[in-house]
């Protein structure tokens, strides 16, 4: 049998994932996995909100619309767009990476530049899709690179990953303003913005107003529902969201309907906005104090945030990931998610500091 190959790698994430669990299975000791990007600080309370969801309904148990149910999709326009969108220009993905891959396989460009410290998954998604990749140093050199750029497209996640770097709105609009003018595609991914903005953030509806950027967005961060696979897609480019649409359909035949309806209420019902809400105070809260904490302690790596502040999930800390797992800590070396930086990434770990604030400080008060 001939099997063509991908060229892509399982994510180094998961094998630290696997190598922790077999520690504990061996220790007896609980580690702290800080390695992987999912909000630990609470799970969000859906007992209310699945109360009313009748499961015999004919909108979970049959093939949901292609593009997504109309009622989320006007819903998350409301939500996301201030209701000055479409749910025309609306797609439901199945999660996050599914949208980016759909838009990363159906966008014509020569290569896409990512920032010198990326996600893992967009070089990986790359591979498997044949797309070249380039990479910039950072949002302010963008500018200057515009004749550069010319007939490729340019990926902005903020609050970012592996850094969750925060870069200012005005400045970073007036940027991707600029490299809209000047036709050059721009993917916003920025699944974890609404864990610490509401629905009167109107960073989206700006966006919007910009015909050559798409927003990719996902519910696994803002909600805390990785495991429901759920995102969507905004494009007010009508060629664009059609052939999405095509692929769409023939991917997936329709995503998840009880994700789709979950999700509605969270958006729209009064126990659903009440669950989101607590989730996302909880979160943030936590988050902060963790991101506070390591400064105090001088454990991050403040080099990373000259031109930016350190908000999303994710930072980076002057210790090495072998360092951490001395403590009983789950990272990721900075080396796995840059190309050109390696030697220097190397002497950093990348964490997630979405977790309960007193077992986080328990754990790195060792830490020396």
């Amino acid at each position: 049998m001939e099997i063509k190959k991908s060229g892509a790698a399982l994510s180094k994430i998961v094998q630290i994932g696997e190598k922790l669990k077999k520690l504990t299975a061996e220790t007896g000791q609980e580690y702290l996995p800080l390695n992987r990007g999912v909000n630990a600080v609470v799970n969000i309370d859906l007992r209310e909100v699945v109360a009313n969801m009748d499961f015999n309904s004919n909108d979970i148990q049959v093939y949901p619309p292609g593009p997504g149910f109309p009622a989320l999709r006007q819903a998350i326009n409301d939500e996301y767009f201030g209701g000055k969108s479409s749910p025309d220009n609306i797609l439901i993905s199945a999660g996050g990476m599914n949208a980016l891959d759909l838009v990363v396989q159906t966008v014509g460009m020569g290569k896409l530049y990512l920032p010198v410290y990326y996600w893992g998954c967009y070089f990986q998604m790359l591979t498997v899709r044949g797309i070249g990749n380039a990479e910039y140093m950072a949002q302010s050199d963008l500018e200057s690179m515009i004749p550069e750029l010319k007939g490729n497209a340019v990926l902005i996640c903020d609050p970012g990953n592996p850094l969750g770097e925060k870069y200012d709105d005005e400045q970073q609009f007036a940027l991707i303003k600029k490299l809209n003018d000047a036709g050059i595609v721009v993917f916003f991914d920025s699944p974890y913005r609404r864990i610490f903005y509401d629905k009167t953030d109107n960073y989206y509806q700006r966006l919007m107003a910009l015909e050559n950027v798409i927003i990719t967005e996902s519910f696994s961060k803002s909600v805390g529902l990785s495991g429901q696979r759920l995102g969507f897609i905004h494009t007010t480019n009508k060629e664009l969201h059609d052939e999405l649409e095509i692929r769409l359909m023939y991917c997936t035949n329709g995503v998840n309907a009880f994700a789709q309806q979950l999700i509605l209420r969270l958006l729209t019902t009064p126990e659903g906005i009440r669950a989101a809400s607590d989730f996302k105070a909880a979160t943030a809260r936590d988050i902060a104090l963790n991101i506070e904490y390591l400064k105090q302690r001088g454990l991050l790596a403040e080099e990373y945030y000259h031109a930016s502040t350190p908000t999303g999930i994710f930072v980076v800390v002057n210790r090495t990931e072998e360092e951490l797992l001395a403590h009983r800590i789950g990272s990721v070396s900075l080396s796995f998610f840059t190309k050109s930086q390696k030697e220097k990434a190397s002497k950093f770990a990348r964490i997630c500091v979405s977790a309960p604030h007193r077992k986080f400080v328990e754990y790195f008060d060792a830490v020396q």
